[in-house]
């Protein structure tokens, strides 16, 4: 069973990936649509990192893990390069941690 369905999901994105420049130009979406495809792409992150900062393995994550995310979330507005955010982040969250905050 679970062979089975590692080789539909195989298939399937085989498929996906071989139409995108098959139908490249045959397709024109509207730029409204554009649009909101990535508005639901960031909107679908943000709701993936808020409940990993909030509940991750099913309980409160305490605030310290808030805060790094906060602190990750602005570096990254700020467009600082992405390995500082990572470093940014842990390291609100060790520092808050270290300093007792659960």
């Amino acid at each position: 069973m679970t062979l089975g369905v590692v080789l539909a999901l195989a298939l399937g994105t085989y498929g996906i990936r071989f139409a995108g420049p098959q139908l490249r130009n045959r397709i024109t979406v509207p730029t409204r649509v554009q649009m909101l495809l990535s508005m639901a792409a960031t909107a679908l992150l943000l709701a993936l990192v808020a409940v990993n900062a909030f509940v991750p393995a099913g309980k409160f994550g305490g605030w310290a893990l808030i805060a790094g995310v906060f602190v990750g979330g602005v570096a990254a507005w700020r467009k600082v390069p992405f390995v500082l955010v990572v470093v940014l982040a842990a390291g609100t969250t060790a520092a808050l941690r270290l300093f007792g905050v659960a």
